[in-house]
């Protein structure tokens, strides 16, 4: 069985996560290579969001992890609209 990650773990790896999504290569077209584009995007930071969306609920967690995993959290929906905003 695999190893828990800590709280620690999980937001280094969101934030790979984030990383990864700014680095999915945008479409030129915007037909259905757009649509899938933002499809990958959106699963990507979900998973980010996924992975530490518990943290501040978790009462042996320092608080300082807590807030950083809070700054993410509030950040994914800026950050979504960076990556996915239109290029002129």
């Amino acid at each position: 069985m695999a190893k828990a990650l800590t709280p620690e773990q999980r937001i280094v790896k969101a934030r790979k996560f984030i990383e990864e999504a700014k680095k999915i290569p945008r479409p030129s077209s915007v037909g259905w290579e757009h649509f899938s584009y933002t499809a990958q995007v959106k699963d990507t930071l979900k998973k980010a969001f996924e992975l530490i969306k518990l943290i501040q609920h978790s009462p042996s967690t320092d608080p300082e992890i807590k807030r950083q995993a809070r700054e993410i959290i509030d950040s994914l929906p800026e950050i979504e609209k960076e990556i996915l905003k239109p290029s002129n």
